[in-house]
């Protein structure tokens, strides 16, 4: 500002020192002051796109999105031809709520420059958020006593308003070549004071060797600490299910802590008990847990890669599966999940579970999402 003010006393009427003592004034946070020279330098130079552009700059610092649209319009008509007007006009629409006007702007500008970066960035910014996920997953366990499990399934999680959501999904089984099929249902209601509560059942063609039907329901909330601690928040989980089979009935009670850690770690401990009721047999509890720890592992652009671990230990180890037994169990696994873009990605998991007498189970599966 110095230098400017030196320079513009010994040329008071050189619009272009004139318009970098505006530029200045507007960067450094006076954008009044700013406006002000802008609307004199436009009284004797009406026709520099780059004026009205300023203008419209300082317009917006103001608060004043109307006045900064009408300003940057006049800069178009001025010099039609330059990515960079046609990407500030798209900002003003942006922040006027004009999605598709805004859209349509930062289109022109990345026609008229395929290597703006600030276009690019705008259309992303201005893709409408998806409400609905959609998901397709398998999953296989191989055991070194019996044949192999195969189970497919598909989801849908859909976001009607920021506080009512439903899911869906169908899950079909393969077990010990007997084939048996589900489909199960859950709706959410959410408070950002309150946390949120899930409602849900399933049934299905059970043929004896998955659940006749379920029932459950979890309540879920959490806190955010800072973004510059250590602790960046925690988040509590309590979850009931109910399971249905032929023989037997089994409750579980869930309890999950999550903890967000810097760098966008988490860690993961949780608790589960086991209430087996057999035909023929008093009920029993046992319990299982597992531990878990998320972590990055590297990031392009919108493409991110990021991977976990996780152990378990337990009886009848509900921590992993719905298994049915009287068998104790460890389980060693990790995941990666690749985010393709902002609407897809690819999950899979491998882990691998010893049992008591000397039995294992080595599982595997993929998944795929889709969000729109």
């Amino acid at each position: 500002m110095r230098i400017v003010e030196r320079e513009l006393a010994r040329a008071p009427q050189d619009m272009d020192v004139r318009a970098w003592r505006a530029r200045v004034l507007n960067w450094s946070g006076h954008p009044a002051e700013a406006e002000k020279e802008y609307l004199e330098i436009l009284k004797v130079s009406q026709n520099d796109a780059d004026n009205w552009m300023g203008l419209a700059s300082a317009y917006l610092r103001e608060g004043k999105v109307a006045d900064g649209l009408r300003a940057l319009d006049r800069a178009v008509e001025l010099d039609p031809q330059r990515a960079d007007l046609h990407a500030a006009r798209a900002r003003a629409l942006r922040a006027m709520g004009e999605q598709n006007e805004a859209r349509m702007e930062f289109q022109k500008a990345l026609n008229l420059d395929a290597t703006s970066m600030e276009a690019r960035a705008g259309l992303i910014s201005v893709r409408g958020e998806p409400r609905h996920e959609m998901r397709f997953g398998q999953d296989n366990d191989l055991f070194n006593f019996t044949s192999a499990n195969h189970d497919g399934w598909v989801s849908l999680l859909s976001q009607w308003t920021p506080h009512w959501f439903t899911s869906f999904a169908g899950s079909f089984y393969e077990r010990a070549g007997i084939r048996a099929g589900k489909f199960s249902g859950a709706i959410t209601g959410r408070m950002s004071r309150w946390g949120a509560l899930t409602v849900g059942g399933a049934a299905g063609h059970d043929n004896a060797v998955i659940p006749k039907s379920e029932a459950f329901f979890d309540v879920n909330h959490g806190w955010k600490a800072s973004e510059t601690n250590f602790l960046r928040g925690v988040e509590f989980d309590y979850g009931q299910h109910w399971y249905w089979y032929q023989m037997s009935r089994i409750l579980t009670l869930n309890g999950t802590t999550i903890i967000y850690l810097p760098r966008d770690f988490t860690l993961s401990l949780g608790a589960t008990g086991v209430r087996s009721t057999f035909s023929g047999t008093g009920a029993e509890w046992r319990p299982s847990g597992i531990t878990r720890l998320g972590f990055p592992l590297a990031n392009w652009s919108e493409r991110r890669l990021s991977g976990s671990i996780f152990f378990a230990a337990g009886t009848e180890e509900f921590a992993q599966i719905d298994q049915i037994g009287r068998f104790a169990s460890q389980t060693y696994g990790g995941g990666l999940r690749f985010q393709i873009n902002a609407r897809q990605d690819v999950t899979g998991y491998a882990s691998y579970q010893k049992r008591t007498q000397d039995r294992t189970d080595t599982s595997f599966g993929l998944g795929y999402g889709i969000h729109f």
